[in-house]
């Protein structure tokens, strides 16, 4: 009998809520974070483009079972359109294809605001994640192909213009739903306005549950590791994580003991007792003593574990 193989690295759980640098991938920038915390596994949620900075949130260990809830969450951003030209990324790493010499009024730009309110259409753009036939559009793009992106559905709960700097730029701050695309609101801008747009500066502020002031710098991550033994390093990493339960916030809570906790990391299903224990809820996550013990259905007042996290 083959023994199962050891994973590398430390069992260590939680979310880093990094505060991306541009010019840095998402996912170099996830290999660098599960690097500096020596962590089994590591997944982010929600890719954020390399020309943009702000939170992009981290998972590490168990916390990756929690991806899909962060995924959904609302997203803020702030960001900057320069009016005049259109590109083929539709930011400024792209080819210009389209120009104008008509800068808009702040009047008008108001008055184009709440058409994009709301549940809207939206195109993603060409160099994008979007999959079609099974491919990256974006992987399309790079080689020439002509890329036609269908639309789809997204809900822009909020979006301001927060200042006009000069004739050439706006800047704008949009609260929206899981699959926008930032890029394709500066573009459909433009072209609406008759002067052409693109994204020039990109800030992510906040990805529901995680608040701006939980994010930190990969700068201080780094500063944190250069300490003398890995004993050391490992603590002051850690005391940076948010716990994995956070990431649930939007989900009702169930308080259980030590014995029922016991029991759902088993994978058995328990009775939850006591005034205002719920009696039915199609999703909720359970804790025990504030650690985070299963997320699951609770039915006939008992909680149904469907995944389970380590004490």
């Amino acid at each position: 009998m083959s023994r199962a193989r050891k994973k590398k690295g430390r069992a260590v759980s939680g979310w880093v809520i990094l505060d991306k640098p541009k010019d840095l991938g998402s996912t170099e920038a996830v290999s660098k974070i599960k690097w500096l915390f020596g962590a089994q596994k590591a997944g982010h949620a929600g890719t954020l483009d390399p020309l943009a900075s702000g939170m992009l949130p981290i998972a590490l260990g168990d916390a990756t079972k929690t991806v899909p809830y962060v995924m959904e969450g609302r997203k803020v951003y702030r960001f900057a359109v320069t009016w005049g030209a259109e590109r083929t990324t539709d930011d400024m790493e792209g080819e210009i294809t389209e120009r104008s010499d008509i800068r808009p009024e702040r009047d008008a730009i108001e008055a184009l605001l709440d058409g994009y309110r709301g549940t809207i259409e939206q195109v993603p753009p060409s160099f994008s994640a979007v999959r079609i036939g099974g491919e990256r559009a974006y992987d399309m793009a790079r080689e020439g192909e002509s890329v036609t992106v269908p639309s789809r559905v997204v809900e822009i709960h909020r979006l301001d213009l927060v200042e006009c700097p000069d004739a050439d730029t706006a800047v704008f701050e949009a609260e929206c739903g899981k699959g926008t695309y930032v890029r394709a609101l500066a573009r459909d801008f433009g072209r609406d306005l008759g002067c052409f747009g693109h994204v020039s500066d990109l800030r992510r502020t906040s990805v529901a549950p995680f608040d701006e002031d939980v994010m930190v710098p990969l700068a201080d991550l780094t500063a944190l590791a250069e300490t003398e033994t890995d004993e050391e390093r490992f603590a002051a990493l850690d005391a940076r994580l948010v716990d994995t339960g956070e990431a649930l916030a939007a989900l009702p809570h169930v308080a259980i003991g030590d014995g029922e906790a016991r029991r759902l990391r088993l994978g058995n299903p328990v009775l939850l007792r006591g005034r205002g224990a719920p009696v039915a809820e199609p999703e909720a996550y359970a804790t025990s003593g504030g650690r985070l013990v299963a997320i699951g259905e609770v039915a006939g007042g008992e909680f149904l574990p469907r995944r389970v996290f380590g004490g």
